[in-house]
């Protein structure tokens, strides 16, 4: 198994003079062994790729709504320029997976409905689109209790 840590920042002028913002996104995602050079680097790009459309989307968040917003931020959904990988299948992180956990435990769902109200066996087999859906399906209910 190889590891890849890809990360990228970027700094943009901020609303004082001589100042500025920054922003950074970093992620850690392991690859199986015995890729070919061509797989390998295509993967590395793919990675490098969507940590920069992030760190870009949510500039352009900041900065069209003129302050930090926590939304949820809609990255592009759109091809790759691999062409052949889609950004909503995307594992969900552990800190999102315990988020969602933590969400259903305090509206008193047990992990069994979890699990049913998911469609999977497993919650990380979640990608991180469906567990953004399950986490703001939960939260609708939670603010129409």
């Amino acid at each position: 198994m190889l590891k890849l840590n890809a990360s990228f920042s970027k700094k943009v002028p901020a609303d004082e003079e001589f100042s500025s913002q920054s922003y950074h996104a970093s992620i850690e995602a392991e690859l199986p062994d015995g890729l070919t050079d061509k797989q390998l680097k295509d993967k590395i790009h793919d990675t490098f790729e969507l940590v920069r459309e992030s760190v870009e989307a949510e500039i352009g968040n900041v900065q069209s709504n003129g302050s930090e917003s926590r939304q949820h931020i809609r990255y592009p959904q759109g091809k790759r320029s691999s062409g052949n990988k889609q950004q909503d299948n995307i594992p969900a992180s552990t800190k999102q997976i315990n988020y969602l956990l933590d969400l259903a435990r305090t509206q008193g769902m047990k992990p069994g409905e979890l699990l049913e109200q998911a469609g999977v066996t497993d919650l990380k087999r979640l990608t991180k689109v469906e567990c953004s859906r399950l986490i703001d399906e939960l939260n609708g209910n939670a603010k129409a209790a």
